[in-house]
C-alpha cells in the first residue's frame, strides 16, 4: 500500500528524465547560430565547452574562423581552448581579424576568406565572433555577392537572418550594394 504523499515511481523517472533534457540542451545552446548555407557556412557567437563536438558531429565542422582581434581576447581563456580543442579534432583554426570599430572587412580579409572558402577541404566552415555580429554579416555579405553572385536583396536578406536585433545602417546596405556589383 502507498503512503500518502509518496510519488510514483515513474513520475520521478519522467522528471529525472525531463531534467537531463533540459541541461542538455541549454549547454548545446551556441549563441547566434545561423545556417548560411547547410554544408557550407555557418556562423554564431564564441562557443563554449561542448558546444564545439556539437558543432562537429552535427554540422561536420571543417574549419573555425575566428574574426576577432587578438587585444579582444587576451585575458579570455576560451582562444586557448578553442585551440586545443580545434587541433584534437583535426579541425582547422583560422584568425581573420576585423576591428569592432570599423566592422566592414577590408580587402585582404576578404580576399583570404573567399580563397579559404574556395577550397572545398575546409568546408563547412564556422565563423564565430562575440555576441556583436556585424562583422561577420559583412564578412558574409562579401562572400556572398562576390563568390555567388547574389543581388543586394539576397545579400540584405541573409545578412539580415544574422543581423536580428535591428534594422542595418547606410553604410552597411552601401557596403552590401558594393559587394552585389
Amino acid at each position: 500500500m502507498k503512503k500518502k504523499g509518496q510519488l510514483p515511481a515513474g513520475l520521478i523517472a519522467i522528471l529525472l528524465i525531463s531534467a537531463a533534457v533540459v541541461l542538455l540542451v541549454r549547454n548545446f545552446h551556441v549563441e547566434d547560430f545561423c545556417i548560411i548555407e547547410p554544408g557550407v557556412l555557418y556562423t554564431s557567437g564564441q562557443p563554449r565547452g561542448m558546444d564545439y563536438t556539437r558543432l562537429l558531429y552535427k554540422h561536420h565542422i571543417a574549419t573555425i574562423v575566428n574574426i576577432r582581434p587578438a587585444f579582444e581576447h587576451q585575458e579570455q581563456n576560451w582562444r586557448n581552448e578553442e585551440i586545443t580543442w580545434t587541433r584534437s579534432h583535426g579541425v582547422n583554426y583560422l584568425e581573420m581579424p576585423i576591428e569592432k570599430e570599423r566592422y566592414f572587412p577590408d580587402d585582404q580579409i576578404q580576399e583570404q576568406f573567399l580563397a579559404l572558402m574556395a577550397n572545398k577541404n575546409n568546408l563547412p566552415v564556422l565563423l564565430h565572433g562575440s555576441s556583436d555580429d556585424k562583422r561577420i554579416a559583412m564578412l558574409v555579405a562579401a562572400w556572398l555577392g562576390r563568390s555567388h553572385r547574389y543581388t543586394s536583396e539576397q545579400i540584405l536578406n541573409a545578412v539580415t537572418k544574422i543581423i536580428d536585433d535591428r534594422p542595418l545602417t547606410q553604410e552597411e546596405i552601401k557596403f552590401v550594394n558594393e559587394m552585389a556589383k
